[in-house]
């Protein structure tokens, strides 16, 4: 798959699967940005991205974000196909959950994006489901 990519600053590298069976590739902080502890900040990264149709971007923690003192703030991110004008740079929603100050360094891999297919439904508001319950969230048990 190809897709169009702009960088914001170009002395910054280019995205990139770090190995050959990844199937996010990370991205950079484009500011070094000192966040408050228990605070969020809205991190650049450096990059707007043209992906088809019919595709999204899943934004995620690399596994090794927490370590830095920072997790996203909402988990993940979604990038939508039409999120993709001169203007919409890719942010993370970075939360400091420690009780120090945590400075994010330009150029540090703070997270990774995954581009997969989705499909668009269309809803039937129905009065009955004609399925048995299972029991509600968390039925099945605690492990």
């Amino acid at each position: 798959m190809h897709i169009r990519i702009k960088r914001i600053d170009k002395s910054l590298p280019l995205p990139e699967y770090k190995t050959t069976g990844a199937a996010a590739f990370d991205v950079y902080a484009r500011e070094t940005m000192t966040i408050k502890p228990r605070e969020v900040a809205y991190i650049p990264l450096n990059i707007c991205l043209g992906i088809p149709p019919g595709t999204c971007i899943l934004l995620a923690n690399r596994s090794s974000t927490h370590k830095l003192g920072i997790t996203s703030v909402n988990g993940i991110g979604i990038g939508d196909s039409d999120f993709c004008g001169d203007n919409d740079e890719y942010h993370f929603a970075a939360l400091n959950y420690t009780d120090k100050e945590v400075t994010i360094e330009r150029g540090t891999r703070i997270a990774q994006m995954l581009i997969m297919n989705h499909h668009t439904v269309n809803f039937e508001e129905v009065e009955t489901m004609n399925s048995e319950s299972r029991g509600g969230f968390g039925s099945t048990g605690l492990i």
